[in-house]
């Protein structure tokens, strides 16, 4: 009965949606629960539902991940690409093609498969997957280094068009017995990437153009964006290129352009990228059943181990050397190779496509997944910590309102609660250092709505309602900020108590500090000491010893540091 049918998915959805503040309780990825939930709900399971409609299966899984690729291109600011976009498309490409192969080898040896076979799974199991990556470093809060999150990002959102075509490939030779044209393996490949790019860009255009040019009802602007995203990734598809790669980058162009009533699309395309990647999973653990993983785990678990601790490292190593990271960026980026959906989503080709072993290696994929999860997902945060790859976050509004009016721009009401020990005690409206062009709305308290005045006090709890750009916002961020951070994270613990242009010369520095910088000459600037040790990408955060001193770079313009943090050394000048 449809109503069944119905009444099961809704509970199924409900009982995901109460359980997931355990992630952060039980500090296990958000997804692992949703197909945890699956698979209780499946056939081996309490809820005893078979599904088994593979073709279905893989039509979902493809809404799903359009949806979650759309809102997280969307998220990424064009700025990142500065740093990211080149190691992380050598990692997208070579990089899945050194796992496919390591793989591949792990798994001939492990389950005795042919060598074609073996290297279909290698290349199913290659790629990182964008869901998992997004919600992970989103749901955990973490406020990495430029040069490492958008490295993760770009990667995940743009490895499928390699997996993909490594898949396909296999897929057609090992129904075809050994037998492929090389031409016709490279074609593939060129558009897999060329159409996908190239539909990615136009299409993003063409929306942003779209969306600037109609007259809609608010709540109709998120619709238009997701349904126009859609047939950027459908139609690409239909060329003969890659829609995941065309709705990451349909996305990215949306994110970074100026497009009208922009914070509410982002707003509800948040709730539909939560609801993608809970039918997507709940689908996923539906598909199995728990007592056919069992015979799989010894080789199973060795499989994803050596995904863990060989493959992905060895792929990190050898793509990402040349681009100035550092060890502990390479040990984390190495770590972060999670696999989620897209795996499972690609060990349905062959199971669609009638191999023999295509419930073996599907069982192997979804294996593979859940040990990621477990061992990667749940170690994420402690491990970025210990690493020291966090950097101060900077201080967001609680909401953002479009005023969709043509005599006000883009200026947007922007609510901030004020937190944190710097609003303790009570300041003057007046005395707040605010950006050009915004202008205090009013200030909330106690459900009350108090008119701005220079005289009126402002104090923790209260919210103060802004009308600024969205340019002014890491300034704005800034004059309001009251972030709880951790004490390492605070703004003098991490950057020092000295605030340095970065065209200052360490001869000048040396002079006004009393210290020597004995390796390097006095007419070399700050900025070029960044540049020098991080081979011209310098990202805040990084940091330069310099004898007893510590350069933090706190803010840069393009690939220059125009802010640099001093940190002196405890025992210095004692």
């Amino acid at each position: 009965m449809p109503t069944t049918v119905i009444l099961l998915g809704a509970m199924m959805l409900v009982m995901s949606i109460m359980l997931s503040p355990l992630s952060s309780r039980l500090g296990m990825p958000v997804l692992l629960i949703f197909l945890v939930v699956g698979m209780m709900m499946g056939e081996d399971g309490p809820g005893g539902i078979l599904f088994d409609d593979f073709e279905l299966a893989f039509l979902i899984a493809n809404l799903a991940l359009a949806v979650i690729l759309l809102d997280g291109g969307m998220r990424t600011r064009a700025e990142t690409f500065r740093v990211g976009l080149r190691p992380a498309l050598v990692l997208a490409t070579f990089g899945v093609l050194i796992t496919a192969l390591v793989a591949g080898f792990a798994a001939w040896y492990l389950f005795g498969l042919h060598w074609l076979t073996a290297l279909l799974v290698g290349a199913i199991v290659s790629s990182t997957d964008a869901a998992a990556v997004f919600s992970l470093l989103q749901g955990h809060g973490l406020h990495l280094n430029e040069r490492v999150s958008a490295t993760l990002e770009i990667e995940s959102g743009s490895n499928d068009p390699m997996a993909i075509f490594l898949t396909l490939m296999l897929l057609m030779l090992v129904q075809n017995q050994g037998e492929g044209s090389v031409v016709d393996s490279l074609l593939l490949l060129v558009m897999q990437f060329g159409i996908g790019s190239i539909m990615g860009v136009l299409g993003g255009l063409a929306l942003v153009e779209i969306t600037n040019r109609l007259r809609l009802t608010p709540s109709l602007y998120p619709l238009l964006v997701v349904a126009a995203g859609m047939i950027v990734f459908a139609g690409t598809n239909e060329l003969g290129g890659s829609g995941f790669l065309a709705i990451y980058l349909a996305g990215v162009v949306l994110g970074n352009r100026p497009v009208r009533m922009m914070p509410m699309i982002l707003q509800v395309h948040d709730g539909l990228a939560w609801l993608a990647q809970l039918c997507l999973f709940l689908m996923l653990g539906l598909l199995v059943n728990p007592s056919e993983l069992l015979p799989l785990a010894g080789g199973g678990l060795i499989l994803a181990l050596v995904l863990i601790f060989v493959a992905r490292p060895l792929a990190i190593v050898t793509t990402l050397w040349p681009f100035g990271f550092n060890r502990r960026e390479l040990t984390f980026i190495s770590w972060v190779g999670l696999r989620g959906a897209v795996p499972i989503v690609l060990a349905l080709f062959p199971i669609i496509a009638g191999l023999p072993e295509a419930s073996l290696i599907f069982h192997i994929a979804f294996f593979i997944v859940l040990v990621s999860l477990l061992v990667q997902g749940m170690s994420l945060a402690p491990l970025a910590r210990f690493l020291k790859l966090e950097v101060p976050a900077t201080n967001e509004p609680f909401r953002r309102l479009p005023l969709d009016v043509a005599a006000a721009g883009d200026h947007e009401l922007m609510l901030f609660p004020l937190r944190g020990d710097q609003w303790q005690q009570e300041r003057p409206l007046g005395q707040l250092q605010l950006p050009e062009n915004t202008a205090i709305a009013g200030v909330f308290r106690n459900r009350i709505c108090h008119p701005p005045s220079p005289d009126l006090k402002v104090t923790s709890g209260d919210v103060v309602g802004v009308f600024a750009t969205p340019a002014t916002l890491p300034l704005l961020g800034k004059a309001l900020s009251g972030r709880h951070s951790p004490r390492h994270l605070a703004e003098r613990a991490f950057f020092g108590d000295f605030v340095l242009n970065g065209d200052a010369l360490l001869g000048d520095v040396e002079q006004v500090y009393g210290i020597e910088f004995d390796e390097l000459p006095p007419e070399l600037s700050l900025a070029e000491c960044f540049a020098k040790r991080t081979k011209g990408h310098p990202v805040i955060g990084d940091r330069v010893l310099l004898g007893p001193v510590t350069l933090v770079a706190r803010a840069t313009d393009a690939d220059k540091v125009t802010k640099v943090g001093l940190k002196m050394d405890d025992s210095h000048g004692k």
